[in-house]
């Protein structure tokens, strides 16, 4: 009886550990990648300063995974991006003919990225042909992001650049690193035939865990030629989309520390004691069972014993 309890128990607690050691080392590797069911619109705004007069602007960013042209390994994105004057009753867009002249830029474009690393990817088979090539990190960061410099993808200057570590910072609630991207006196075509300038600083807000951005702040100058201030922007998320952005990723994160972090702990405390006990019962199941009786204390046949008088 003893014997079978202990098996039983070791099989159990060695079942418990091996649950443990497939959520801590297997189950980050099937987790820690893009989702291709992606479907987010991110809403921004600010001001732009146009021919010395302040306006308040918005954007909307629309990102969601081609799931058929995606693989187990590269995600692939259609993106549209629209910002707009934000006069009253504007819509997130507006046509270029708009009659108000809300419209100060549209853009839309597909590019792939790794479902690891975020990585750009260049792949000719899985893009349109019309695809602009991309390098280094373009909407998200990779999983467990560090604490140090990244290739950013840069639209201005059609090429990577450095994304710094500048500081840790806590937003709505979610632990973010931030990162800096610089860029001076890089050339730009401010309109259409008219050629100038731009500086600009982003401030990159990344919950280090996923990768997923929380917050990006923009500010711009463009100047003409001489040095003549054309446009002035200062965009960034909208308190309610960064609210939105720490509501979802505090459930992937909890999800993900559920499954890498709490399913481990608990079934190594439970396993390992239970495995133990089984061992010991096995072990001590196991006396022979031929083994001699102790020796008896009667007297031998014929012994005399002496009573006292």
């Amino acid at each position: 009886m003893r014997s079978k309890l202990g098996i039983g128990l070791a099989f159990l607690g060695a079942f418990f550990i091996g649950v443990g050691l497939l959520a801590q080392f297997w189950a980050p590797d099937k987790l820690e990648v893009t989702p291709l069911n992606v479907d987010n619109t991110t809403h921004l705004d600010g001001t732009a300063v146009l021919s010395g007069e302040s306006q308040p602007i918005k954007a909307a960013s629309t990102t969601h995974t081609n799931s058929e042209a995606s693989t187990s390994d590269i995600a692939v994105w259609d993106n549209s991006t629209c910002v707009v004057i934000d006069l009253p009753d504007t819509p997130d867009c507006v046509s270029t003919d708009d009659p108000k002249g809300r419209l100060l830029s549209a853009s839309v474009s597909t590019f792939a990225t790794d479902r690891v690393t975020g990585l750009a990817v260049n792949d000719p088979d899985l893009l349109p042909p019309d695809a602009t090539p991309r390098e280094g990190l373009v909407n998200k960061w990779p999983f467990n992001a560090e604490k140090k410099t990244y290739p950013y993808w840069s639209d201005t200057l059609g090429k990577a650049v450095p994304a710094v570590y500048d500081r840790t910072e806590d937003l709505a609630g979610v632990e973010c690193y931030v990162y800096k991207v610089t860029i001076t006196d890089a050339p730009k075509e401010i309109a259409a035939g008219v050629n100038g300038t731009v500086d600009s600083t982003d401030e990159i807000y990344v919950e280090p865990l996923t990768g997923a951005i929380q917050n990006q702040v923009t500010h711009q100058d463009q100047k003409l030629e001489d040095g003549t201030p054309a446009v002035t922007i200062d965009l960034a998320f909208t308190d309610e989309q960064i609210q939105k952005s720490a509501d979802d990723i505090t459930t992937q994160i909890d999800q993900l520390n559920l499954v890498t972090k709490t399913v481990p702990l608990v079934t190594y405390i439970v396993g390992i004691p239970v495995l133990i006990i089984g061992l010991v019962l096995v072990v001590l199941s196991r006396r022979p069972e031929d083994e001699a009786p102790a020796a008896s204390a009667e007297p031998n046949v014929g012994e005399t014993t002496d009573v006292g008088a």
